[in-house]
C-alpha cells in the first residue's frame, strides 16, 4: 500500500501513484482507498486525549502507524466553540486535546494508550506544569465502553506498579477544532518534539 497526504489534486496524485506501481492509495482522512480494483470504505475509530501542549502530543500520534489523523482542540469544557485565548483563560474548563482518527486493523486502542501515558507525566495535573493552567491536564476521553473499560484497566495496571497517576477518564463530549494555525503546528515551524517536564 502507498500512502498519499493531500488536501486537493487528490485524483491527479492517486492516478500517479498507481501508475507507479502503487496497488492501493490511503488518502489522509482514512474515507477511501482509491485501487485498480475499485474503491472500498476504510473503518476508521476515534479517540481523544489531552496530555498537555496539544501541539506535542498531536504531533506525537501523527507518528503512529495506523493513525489516519490527528486533530488540536477542545473538549471537556462547558462554551460551545471557544477560541484559543477563551480556553487559556481558564474560564471555559476546556483541556486542549487531540482528536485521533485510526484504523483499528493497523493499531490498537491500547497501542494509542501506551503512546498517551508514554508522552507525558500522569502523575502530575495539569502535566507541563509550566503555569499550572487546568487546560493542560491529563485526560481520556472514551468514545465507547470498550475504551472506557480499556483506559480504566491500563491505569489501575500502572497504579498496581507502584505509579501515581490523576489521569481523568471522562466520556468524550463535543470537540471543537482549534484554529488553523495551531494544526500540524511543528511541521509548519520545522520544531522537534516538545519537551515534556
Amino acid at each position: 500500500m502507498c500512502s498519499a497526504r493531500w488536501a486537493c489534486g487528490a485524483a491527479a496524485v492517486a492516478i500517479a501513484l498507481l501508475a507507479a506501481g502503487c496497488d492501493e492509495v490511503t488518502t489522509e482522512s482514512g474515507a477511501a482507498d482509491v485501487s485498480g480494483r475499485g474503491s472500498k470504505k476504510v473503518k476508521t475509530e476515534k479517540a481523544t486525549f489531552a496530555a498537555g501542549c496539544f501541539w506535542h502530543v498531536e504531533d506525537a500520534f501523527r507518528r503512529v502507524a495506523g493513525v489516519i489523523s490527528a486533530t488540536s482542540g477542545y473538549t471537556g469544557g462547558d462554551v460551545e466553540n471557544p477560541t484559543y485565548d477563551e480556553v487559556c483563560s481558564g474560564e471555559t474548563g476546556h483541556a486542549e486535546a487531540v482528536l485521533v482518527e485510526y484504523d483499528p486493523a493497523r493499531v490498537t486502542y491500547g497501542k494509542l494508550l501506551e503512546t498517551f501515558w508514554r508522552i507525558h507525566h500522569a502523575s502530575e495535573n495539569p502535566p507541563q506544569n509550566r503555569d499550572g493552567r487546568w487546560q493542560y491536564r491529563s485526560a481520556v476521553f472514551y468514545h465507547n465502553a470498550e475504551q472506557r473499560e480499556e483506559a480504566l484497566a491500563k491505569k489501575r495496571e500502572m497504579e498496581a506498579a507502584g505509579r501515581a497517576v490523576v489521569t481523568a477518564i471522562v466520556p468524550a463530549g463535543p470537540f471543537y477544532r482549534a484554529e488553523e494555525y495551531h494544526q500540524r503546528y511543528y511541521e509548519k515551524h520545522g520544531y522537534g518534539t516538545c519537551p515534556v517536564s
